[in-house]
């Protein structure tokens, strides 16, 4: 378990969904923060592709160097567990853990089109609740679901 994973817990999952709210949300918010993800992920080096979408439309997508087909599947994957649950895959993950359960039948989810992973989180609007998610696949779990809240804090600091 990476350092990133051993200091997540519920309870910081659940705060950092409370406080990474946008105000609104477009297709011009969904471009720039693809390309505050991309900048990100480019100083890093980072072998991922980056998705951001709604339950029926793709707003943004990059494929980055060293990123495989698979990393596509797994955006998928855990956006759909996004989009389904509400909150961040890492936080479904968690829950299923601790009760024992992962992504099946008996759940109603498919693990070839769920996975409870991190590096997906919900994008939640003030007023509204959540229209999207944003998903990054390529890097540990942790590192993914640390990628975008880091990125997605400063880009809330700096648009609100």
């Amino acid at each position: 378990m990476s350092d990133k994973a051993a200091e997540l817990t519920a309870e910081i999952l659940e705060a950092q969904e409370a406080q990474l709210v946008f105000p609104g949300f477009s297709e011009d918010t969904a471009f720039a923060l693809g390309g505050a993800l991309v900048a990100a992920a480019r100083a890093q080096a980072a072998p991922v592709v980056i998705n951001i979408r709604t339950p029926d439309r793709t707003l943004f997508h990059a494929a980055l160097p060293g990123s495989a087909p698979d990393n596509d599947h797994w955006a998928r994957r855990k956006s759909n567990i996004v989009l389904r649950k509400h909150c961040a895959s890492m936080l479904v993950g968690m829950r299923l853990e601790a009760a024992g359960k992962q992504p099946g039948p008996d759940l109603g989810l498919d693990p070839l089109d769920f996975a409870a992973h991190g590096g997906s989180f919900p994008i939640r609007v003030a007023g509204v609740g959540v229209i999207g998610a944003i998903t990054v696949s390529g890097l540990a779990s942790a590192e993914d679901h640390a990628m975008i809240v880091e990125t997605l804090s400063d880009f809330l600091a700096r648009h609100a």
